[in-house]
């Protein structure tokens, strides 16, 4: 006497088109970049972070860079990083918020 095993090793077409079916019936549409509820956050944010914020957060940089320099203990990333934090509070800024608003 034989016995066939009960599982099964590939799934079936049935188990992903009814799934998928049932989604697509109940589906409503989406507008992508609508909303404006955040606007006004979003722009504040980023005029601070364009305009005298992103100054106080490059300088504040580097002077921690120039304290620690000072301490004694060179290192590389004692210069990089404040040139790093001050490229990217003065162009990352536009560069993140044209990217979020070509993806939404």
């Amino acid at each position: 006497m034989t016995t066939k095993s009960l599982t099964r090793s590939a799934p079936r077409m049935r188990d992903y088109l009814v799934p998928a079916a049932l989604a697509l019936a109940i589906a409503g549409a989406a507008y992508a970049g609508a909303d404006t509820t955040f606007d006004p956050a979003l722009t504040m944010f980023t005029d601070f972070l364009e305009g005298s914020g992103g100054k106080i957060i490059t300088v504040l940089s580097l002077a921690g860079g120039l304290i620690a320099l000072a301490s004694g203990r060179f290192a590389l990333g004692q210069v990089a990083v404040p040139v790093g934090v001050g490229i990217g509070v003065g162009t990352g800024v536009p560069i993140v918020t044209s990217v979020v608003t070509a993806t939404i």
